[in-house]
């Protein structure tokens, strides 16, 4: 009986803290940065295509966490995961920095102006950010030399913003993993 009573105030699935246990301080850390650099690459393996498609995953993946945890990444984290991006993206070196860095700083403001959140409001602002960061990379892109009509982007802004609440789902998934108790080696 007295499991029972323990398990329905702990709930289920609920992390316990156990006895010489704690979350492991590297994956704890390490696990946001190295999942958004991942997501950076995710669009160059799974398809080539003479027209973008793809939604740029490393960038959902950035807004989720800062999203789920907004004090986890630094604000200066924009510039050395842009970088990477933009390494790995194709868009004109600096663009990803610079979108990525906003994205925060917008992010941040609506962090501190909003005095309660939701999913709705969490997708409408994702999806604002989305929209801007696909047009506003295209027209970088444009300046530098290219000659992308904006038409050519619709269905990577739709299937991007279709595709945002299974990247918070992933985000979540991650965010529970990085804070799994593991017992200390000495």
């Amino acid at each position: 009986m007295k499991g029972k009573v323990l398990s329905f105030f702990h709930g289920e699935g609920a992390p316990r803290k156990r006895i010489n246990r704690a979350p492991s301080t590297m994956l704890a850390r390490g696990l946001p940065w190295v999942s958004v650099m991942l997501a950076s690459l995710l669009p160059g393996w799974a398809l080539i295509a003479s027209a973008p498609v793809m939604p740029p995953f490393g960038f959902l993946v950035y807004v989720g966490w800062r999203q789920l945890r907004p004090g986890l990444l630094p604000v200066w984290a924009g510039l050395p995961l842009g970088l990477f991006d933009d390494l790995y993206s194709g868009q004109p070196f600096g663009a990803a920095i610079m979108l990525w860095s906003a994205a925060t700083i917008v992010l941040d403001v609506i962090e501190a102006r909003l005095p309660w959140r939701n999913f709705f409001t969490e997708w409408l602002v994702a999806m604002g950010l989305i929209v801007a960061y696909i047009i506003l990379g295209v027209a970088l892109a444009n300046l530098s030399g290219a000659a992308t009509p904006f038409r050519v982007i619709v269905p990577q802004i739709v299937f991007s913003i279709l595709s945002y609440p299974l990247v918070g789902r992933f985000v979540a998934a991650a965010d529970r993993f990085r804070l799994i108790p593991f017992k200390e080696i000495r």
